[in-house]
């Protein structure tokens, strides 16, 4: 294994991204954007059109380009992108697009979102959103699945892939353990992706007599009652069938790949300065 040449100790990782305070700030945007787009119905009070707004997904997709375009730029600013850290993210993000379609349509069985969490968690929180949302961009020309749900898959895809990021331990903690906890992170993390696709589209449902529509203006318990059992009753299998297939995955491809990705991030060396030395005539 190679070494730090200034500790002697193991060199284990190096992030893609490193997050600056304008990278910091650019996530906590559009975070923040991505919270309100989704959570606004919930608070609409009972004089509020919540169908009036279903077609503002065009807005809310061009808002969200600009806002990654400035967290990249924000990460390029700060020295933490270079060209070969933009090849890996290409490189991931067409595998992850690729493996998409593989039993799409079938219990939920997605194999991209184990590779988002190995991704996130070598490569760093902020590489991790975009390589998310890019991903999931990407999947989505490839499949035709382009509407007004994709600019919420996007920032859906980000958060889950940035999570995997924000894990502890990510220099010190390495073998069965650190499988484990990509494994419950995955498992998790795959519901937490499908409850919030659930609340982006439950609003806007055309289904007033049911008991678990929503309802503007009803009090927030209420509803959260009734989108509780909207979960359950409606994707609770796909969801399951997702976070299995991420657990397994992660369980048994997770440590070779681990160790690909890591051994990459180490020889491309994506934060090392550029030198160059002369030669004498």
């Amino acid at each position: 294994m190679k070494t730090a040449p200034e500790t002697g100790r193991p060199d284990r990782q190096a992030r893609a991204v490193r997050l600056g305070p304008r990278s910091v700030v650019a996530l906590l945007l559009v975070s923040a954007v991505g919270v309100a787009a989704f959570g606004w119905p919930l608070l609409a009070g009972p004089s509020s059109q919540v169908s009036a707004h279903a077609q503002d997904a065009p807005w809310l997709f061009a808002g969200l380009l600009v806002l990654l375009v400035g967290v990249v730029a924000a990460a390029v600013s700060e020295g933490g992108v270079g060209p070969k850290a933009v090849a890996m993210l290409g490189v991931l993000a067409a595998t992850g697009a690729a493996l998409r379609p593989i039993g799409a349509g079938t219990a939920g069985i997605e194999p991209m979102f184990f590779l988002m969490v190995l991704s996130g968690r070598v490569l760093g929180p902020g590489f991790g959103f975009v390589l998310g949302s890019v991903t999931m961009f990407a999947s989505a020309l490839l499949t035709g699945g382009v509407g007004p749900w994709m600019p919420f898959q996007m920032l859906s895809m980000g958060w889950f892939t940035m999570g995997a990021g924000l894990l502890p331990g990510p220099d010190r903690l390495r073998g069965r353990a650190e499988v484990l906890m990509l494994a419950a992170y995955g498992f998790l993390a795959a519901f937490a992706y499908g409850t919030v696709m659930n609340l982006a589209g439950w609003p806007f449902l055309d289904s007033l007599s049911s008991s678990v529509a929503f309802q503007a203006g009803a009090p927030l318990h209420e509803n959260l009652v009734r989108f509780l059992a909207y979960c359950l009753a409606t994707s609770l299998g796909w969801d399951l069938g997702r976070a299995a297939l991420t657990v397994v995955l992660t369980v048994t491809v997770g440590p070779a790949l681990l160790r690909a990705l890591r051994r990459a991030t180490r020889r491309a060396a994506f934060e090392a300065p550029v030198t160059f030395e002369g030669t004498e005539p």
